[in-house]
């Protein structure tokens, strides 16, 4: 198992990309849930471009790792015996939907985090700065954001001694489901009611990208919807609804930061807003 998820895991991760990319597009072509401000040929060369450009660094600055880091990462550690699963010795299903469970909720930590400390929600404002809503925004992550996240997966690749089958697993299920529930698409209001009880839905997700701060910081779960509920994160609807809630930040309206040179610039500008990330209370009762 762990040989053929080593040997063929950048076919499956591409394959998977690209289908759920092109089912998820399908979905918001026929049955969008929002109309686009800017739409398509504006945003998607540039949200697009930027995983190209993020892709080249990791390549480039990791270079000891061949492939997926975060798979070079758990190869390295099973060959020295490094982490929790390479000493102890547990069924191999076990570790394995372990490790996916545990970085689930290291993504929702760190999500989290990036959102509450200033520093990092500096970065992370790249990709609350867009105006539209689709799913070309869950690719659309500074540079340096995503190299500290492959860092700090690697480091947890490492402490937990993670099979390469989990961490293969993981990272097809975290860019499906960026893709996912970043989808401008309509779900009947049943069907989103009874999927949210597990997973990340589009309409649940939306609401973390409103311009009201009190939900901008909310809803951090990319997979597993519990965490939200379990940590008092989570917030089941946007204040003014899905059709007319605001995308975006407020101080970030200009559609010159739509284009990859200048959102790529964001972390640099000093509006105000990161100085304090998180909502005040005022700010919390206005939306509850």
């Amino acid at each position: 198992m762990e040989a053929y998820f080593l040997k063929f895991g950048s076919e499956i991760r591409l394959g998977s990309f690209f289908l759920i990319f092109f089912i998820v597009a399908v979905l918001e072509f026929f049955w969008p849930r929002r109309q686009l401000l800017y739409g398509r040929v504006k945003r998607w060369p540039h949200n697009v471009g930027v995983v190209f450009l993020n892709s080249v660094v990791l390549r480039y600055t990791l270079p000891f790792l061949s492939g997926s880091a975060a798979v070079g990462t758990a190869l390295w550690a099973q060959k020295q015996g490094v982490g929790f699963f390479n000493h102890f010795h547990f069924p191999y299903g076990v570790s394995v939907g372990f490790c996916v469970v545990f970085l689930d909720f290291a993504i929702y930590a760190q999500h989290y985090f990036f959102h509450r400390i200033p520093i990092l929600w500096r970065l992370h404002r790249v990709h609350h700065a867009d105006m539209d809503y689709d799913l070309t925004l869950g690719a659309r992550f500074h540079t340096i954001e995503v190299f500290l996240s492959m860092l700090i997966k690697m480091a947890l690749v490492v402490l937990w001694g993670a099979p390469i089958a989990s961490v293969v697993l993981f990272e097809v299920i975290l860019n499906g489901m960026a893709m996912f529930n970043h989808g401008n698409f309509y779900l009947p209001l049943s069907v989103d009611r009874f999927l949210r009880k597990m997973i990340v839905t589009p309409d649940m997700h939306r609401v973390h990208h409103s311009v009201i701060p009190a939900e901008t910081h909310s809803n951090f779960g990319f997979n597993f919807s519990f965490w939200d509920r379990l940590f008092k994160t989570y917030k089941a609807q946007p204040l003014k609804g899905h059709e007319k809630m605001q995308i975006g930040l407020p101080d970030f309206r200009d559609p010159k930061y739509l284009k990859l040179w200048w959102f790529l610039w964001i972390p640099f500008e000093k509006t105000g807003m990161e100085k304090s990330p998180f909502p005040t209370s005022s700010m919390k009762k206005q939306v509850s």
